[in-house]
């Protein structure tokens, strides 16, 4: 499921977001940006010691709950992974929304920093951070819609999702968000 803003691609894909071909690759990272499971363990299963190597010599300190840093991906096709840090969901109550749609942000500003014009996400903190998929689709896709109309840049932003109930909650999300603009459509 695709669609257009601002002349630029937005599109959801169901798949394994290590073997994407982009320019940048997003990491659901943990603050201390010392690995992890899910998304994060199969970065860098697939990419190789590289990318820890450098998380831990540029930073030391890890990075902080709603922002993103970058490394190159190792041997991962990507030249990029930008580990970004959501919430923990703690009820909705604590500033998630906030948080999520912060490293969201980051990560499209760190695309545009490092002249990516292509960048895969995955569903930020809904695996063991448990931020409910439909409510983190909607601040996911819609951080990324408002981005890419004030910025245009970049050329293509992809969600891949794991599952076909992430996939399913994020392409709800997208038609709600785009007023059911079909497949293809402009925002």
């Amino acid at each position: 499921m695709q669609t257009q803003i601002h002349g630029r691609t937005l599109e959801l894909h169901q798949g394994d977001i290590t073997l994407e071909q982009v320019d940048a690759i997003v990491n659901a990272a943990n603050s201390r940006l010392a690995g992890g499971g899910g998304v994060d363990g199969a970065i860098h299963r697939r990419g190789g010691p590289a990318i820890m190597e450098e998380t831990n010599r540029r930073y030391p300190d890890g990075c902080p709950t709603g922002a993103a840093v970058a490394t190159a991906a190792g041997e991962l096709p990507a030249k990029y992974v930008f580990h970004a840090v959501g919430p923990v969901w703690a009820g909705g109550q604590r500033g998630e929304a906030d948080l999520l749609a912060g490293a969201y942000r980051r990560c499209l500003e760190l695309a545009v920093e490092h002249g990516c014009r292509s960048i895969a996400l995955p569903a930020l903190s809904t695996g063991a951070y448990r931020y409910p998929m439909d409510q983190a689709a909607r601040v996911g896709l819609s951080t990324v819609i408002a981005f890419l109309q004030e910025h245009a840049q970049p050329d293509l932003v992809r969600f891949v999702l794991f599952d076909p109930g992430a996939y399913g909650a994020f392409a709800a999300a997208l038609e709600e968000l785009t007023g059911g603009v079909s497949p293809g459509g402009t925002v």
